[in-house]
Parts: C-alpha cells; structure tokens; sequence
C-alpha cells in the first residue's frame, strides 16, 4: 500500500488518551470514525485486522466441522415471541433496537438464538442429521446505555456466532467441549492470553456457561484465576446464593488462594439445553420415530473486542511516553513499512516493488515533504512490526530493519528480505 492513498492525519502523541491509547491513535489518525457514542467506522488498517482475525477463527471453527451461514440482521417479532423473549429484550432489558413500521416490528439483532433454531431445524428432521454446528460472522446491535473502552462496548460490533444441534445431553456437552478447545485454539494463534471462566448464564439462557477473559488492566470485568488448573471464576458469580455449587464444581475450597486480576471477555460459551427447541416447539425425530427436542449450545467471539485488546496490549512505551503500537507479524495487516530520504527513492521503490512480488503486504511512505525522522516516527502509529529504513548508509544491497516492538536494528540483504517473514 503507498501511504499517500491513505491520506492519514497528522496527530500529536502527546495528546493520546492514555488508556486506550492504541484505539486512540486510529481515531486521530481518521483510521476509526465516531458518527455517536458506540457506533464507528472502520478505516483501511482495521478492517484488514479483522479479516486476519476473521480467517483464522474461520479455519478454526471448519477444522471442527463446524459449518458457516449467514442469518438475518433485522428480525421478524414473530420469531422472538416464539421463545418468549421479545418482551425480556425491548422491555425488561431494553437490549435490542426495534422498527416499527407499516410491514410490522423488526429487532435488529443483538444475537440469533431464534433464527439459528428454526433454521436447524429445517435442515435437521431426524436424529441421523445430528450433530450439527452452524456460525455466522456479523453486526450485531446492542442498546448499551454506557458505552466505554472504544470497541471495548460499543452499540454495534461484528460477533461470531455459533449454535449446535444434538440429540442428547451427553451429545450436548461433548460438541461444548469441542467448542473450547477450537476456541483456545483461536486464542492462542491470534496471540492472546485468556483464562476460560465460569459465568452467569444471563439472558441468553441454559445452565452452564463460559467467558474467555483476557487479563487487562483496561477490563471491567474482575476474575479469580487458578493458575494450577488454567481456569477462572467471574467475580459476579461470587455473589449468587449457589456460589458454593460453583466453586465445588472447579474444585476450589479456597477463594483466598486464586489470583485476582481485571479482564475483558472476549468469547462466551452456553450449553442451552432444551430451552429454545421447546419454547419454540421444534422437534427432531428419534431413533424410536419419536419428536424429541434439540439439545442446543450457542457460541460467541466479539471480533472487534479482539482486535481493541490486540492493539491495546501491543501500545509501544518508551520512557513513559505513547510511541504507537506494533501488532504481532502473524497477524499484522502490514507486515513492514518502508521509509527512506527522498534522494534514496529508487531504493525503496524498488524493495516495495520486490515484497510486493513475493506477495509480503507492505507499507510505502511516499509522501511528498516528510524527512526520513518524520517517516519513521509515523511507521510506529500503523502497527507494522517492520520498518525498513532506507538512510545514509542504505545502499540497492543492503538496507536497516527496526523491530518497532524492542527498537532493535540490523542490516539486512535485499536479496534475503523473506527471511524476515518466515
């Protein structure tokens, strides 16, 4: 990519919000846009951050046979009053919008638990289609009255979501099972350090739940965590009347001996149960030729809290001062960002021209006016994780790479630069 085309903004990073400080470089950038509180557009860097995240959670989620589809965003009632949640989610929660108009009301979706049942069950009459496991990658709309963080919550944001169909409980909890581990597989390729919690189910029902929290001092949410058994328990659920049923069920006696740390849920897991096949009256048939219920398990990632945590857990500091940030070269949209003097142009134009031919995504500066510091001050505010300095002593053999995360510079032949990608 030239970066010219890109037609950033110049910003100050003194000025950076602190806390947030990775998304707040992308908004003064112009690379995220606020139209209101919680509802943003998406620049150039961004959205091919969430592909990277979106392909690998989607050869994760085939590898475990799950199959990908696409359910609607705007909602008939009808179908929500068929589970008896319409009125749990426009009145006693006030979570989903609505439109009402002269072809009826309409929710535009904060999840498709009603949608995802009556289409399995149109595709699975009998027990020999079983099991099943359907996701789709989408918007999704929430009224969150406080919206915080950026994409930490905001109104709408793109979620996988997953629902599966057995035929047995037993069925029911080994398709939860394989769920898990396709989702620390997912975790740990993007990178990310999370602690499977058990949590409240909430409204989305059923009787067993996980959260995927990822540690952070930017979270809002507060976890124990037992480091020996790699699990976690939610803070709220400490405040339940059964909370001994829980904590006996991970086997922890005491509370005391957990690590305590703040985090943010990225991914949220549910055994539902029968709850939707039978509010809804949806019926498979048995091995005996009988109607029986689905036992279901729905699932789900939030893609843009995932990429807010990837930017926001890779803010490069130096000397207590925002530099920018620099994501992990597995998933970096841009794996190098070439800066140079202006009388070195036909060195950088030439490297540009060769990681482009050995299919490498790269970054050009070449704007017009900018000395080679201004180039390189700017590279760490688009999360390349190289920079290729082309100065004084670059020559059309050999050229300085930085690793913006440590600082750390080499010299590098040309002719060997795919050495760094693999």
């Amino acid at each position: 990519m030239k970066l010219s085309g890109l037609n950033i903004k110049k910003i100050n990073l003194s000025d950076v919000d602190s806390n947030y400080s990775g998304q707040d470089i992308l908004m003064k950038l112009g690379e995220l846009y606020q139209y209101e509180s919680g509802i943003y557009g998406y620049g150039n860097l961004w959205t091919k951050l969430e592909r990277k995240v979106e392909n690998i959670i989607i050869e994760e989620l085939d590898k475990a046979g799950c199959i990908q589809v696409e359910f609607p965003k705007m909602q008939p009632k009808k179908v929500w009053e068929q589970s008896n949640r319409w009125d749990m989610y426009t009145k006693e929660n006030d979570i989903m919008f609505t439109i009402d108009n002269n072809l009826g009301e309409y929710g535009l979706a904060p999840t498709a638990e009603e949608c995802a049942t009556l289409f399995g069950a149109n595709r699975l009459p009998s027990y020999k289609n079983l099991p099943a496991i359907y996701y789709q990658i989408g918007d999704k709309f929430r009224k969150e009255i406080r919206t915080r963080g950026y994409l930490f919550r905001p109104r709408t944001f793109v979620m996988m979501d997953a629902y599966s169909f057995d035929k047995s409980e037993e069925d029911m909890k080994k398709t939860y099972q394989l769920m898990h581990n396709a989702y620390m597989n997912i975790f740990k390729r993007l990178g990310i350090f999370v602690v499977p919690t058990v949590s409240d189910n909430g409204v989305i029902g059923g009787k067993v739940a996980e959260e995927f929290q990822a540690p952070t001092n930017l979270g809002e949410d507060k976890i124990f965590y037992d480091r020996e058994n790699h699990i976690g328990i939610n803070q709220e659920v400490l405040t339940f009347d059964n909370k001994e049923e829980y904590l006996m069920q991970l086997g922890i006696k005491d509370i005391n001996t957990l690590e305590e740390y703040q985090s943010v849920e990225l991914g949220n897991n549910f055994q539902l149960g029968t709850r939707y096949s039978e509010s809804m009256k949806l019926y498979f048939q048995d091995d005996k030729g009988k109607n029986s219920p689905y036992y279901m398990g729905c699932y789900g990632i939030g893609l843009g809290r995932i990429i807010a945590v990837l930017i926001e857990n890779n803010v490069i500091r130096k000397e207590g001062k925002i530099e920018g940030f620099s994501l992990p070269l597995a998933i970096a949209p841009y794996k190098i960002q070439i800066v140079y003097k202006e009388d070195k142009e036909e060195i950088a134009k030439n490297l540009y021209e060769k990681l482009t031919n050995l299919g490498i995504s790269s970054i050009i500066d070449d704007r017009e006016g900018y000395s080679l510091g201004n180039r390189i001050k700017d590279a760490y505010t688009l999360g390349t994780p190289y920079i290729a300095i082309i100065g004084n002593h670059a020559t059309s053999d050999t050229i300085e790479i930085e690793i913006t995360k440590t600082g750390e510079r080499f010299d590098q032949e040309i002719s060997k630069i795919e050495e760094l990608f693999d």
